[in-house]
């Protein structure tokens, strides 16, 4: 590890770097984020980073993060959870909340407890209270690198009390190192997808991509024509086994195939610039106010657990 910068708050944040095979991977406590990725035969980064540490207490606070315990949106910033109605921030244009406002993984700094030359745990408490939540949750985080060029992030979870939880990782990625993801193919293994209204809530339908400008089934090529993406793509009515989901091939020819448990994907084009694409595996948005989505609560005793995985070719 090297130190990477310091938090306004005064938190050292180091920089880890994990290798095995083709890939090398850079990664920050700070949102247990990653901040560079590179494959051997590459000469540019696939994710879109900053060496900057206040970068990511700024505009890119979400690069790389991983966002919860209850990434994306809530619409209307209110939840119920066993009878009781928990106000959550309302960080998005004073009404939403989104990614778990201030106080969400991404602006924390994880403990690293564990570490090899390819793989590193790091480790997070949300007391309870912490992001509007019931429970004192203990999320871990296992970063691994295995050969020739796959990273796969398990996330686990517990709780001493019923609470919500649905983390996702939020980087962005470009396979060209290129200013915009025009030209590249995005194909997605999914045949239904959320409707959004106009703050990009889900408006609680569940619509077939069929005959649609959402149908990314058979890999098309992305570009000006191309739709304003801010959509949950549905995978599944809820998690599975670990399965490939999402394939991205840039004009390069460099491939990222993105495997998941989880029944959504999140893609974000990255709005205005379109410099890259977030694309976040989770559980589908605003699940707590619409019965008919896969539910994301967690009972004291119970383990919630992601595992999501990217394979990078040539």
């Amino acid at each position: 590890m090297s130190v990477f910068g310091r938090t306004r708050r005064g938190e050292n944040v180091d920089m880890i770097t994990l290798h095995a095979g083709d890939l090398t991977v850079r990664l920050l406590p700070l949102g247990a984020r990653v901040q560079d990725v590179r494959l051997a035969g590459v000469t540019h980064t696939l994710t879109v980073g900053s060496d900057d540490l206040a970068d990511y207490e700024g505009a890119m606070h979400y690069h790389g993060a991983i966002v919860g315990p209850i990434a994306n949106r809530i619409g209307n910033a209110r939840v119920r959870l066993d009878g009781m109605m928990y106000e959550l921030e309302r960080n998005e244009d004073g009404a939403r909340h989104l990614h778990s406002g201030a106080q969400g993984a991404h602006a924390q700094v994880w403990q690293v407890t564990e570490q090899t030359d390819s793989s590193v745990t790091m480790t997070l408490d949300l007391p309870d209270g912490m992001a509007g939540l019931p429970g004192n949750r203990h999320i871990t985080a296992h970063f691994a690198i295995t050969a020739s060029a796959t990273l796969t992030l398990t996330i686990i979870g517990t709780t001493d009390a019923t609470t919500l939880m649905n983390f996702a990782n939020h980087s962005y990625w470009n396979m060209d190192g290129s200013n915009s993801w025009h030209g590249h193919r995005l194909r997605i293994a999914a045949d239904r997808y959320l409707p959004i209204d106009a703050a990009t809530c889900p408006t609680g339908d569940i619509a077939d991509v069929a005959g649609t400008a959402m149908d990314f089934r058979a890999g098309p090529v992305l570009g000006p024509d191309t739709p304003p993406l801010d959509h949950n793509f549905c995978l599944s009515d809820r998690a599975e086994p670990l399965r490939d989901v999402l394939w991205l091939t840039g004009q390069s020819g460099v491939t990222m195939t993105m495997a998941t448990t989880e029944p959504g994907m999140q893609v974000f084009d990255g709005r205005p610039d379109h410099a890259a694409l977030a694309i976040e595996a989770q559980h589908w948005p605003d699940a707590p106010n619409n019965p008919d989505f896969p539910a994301i609560k967690c009972a004291a005793g119970d383990t919630y657990r992601q595992i999501t995985s990217w394979t990078f070719t040539t």
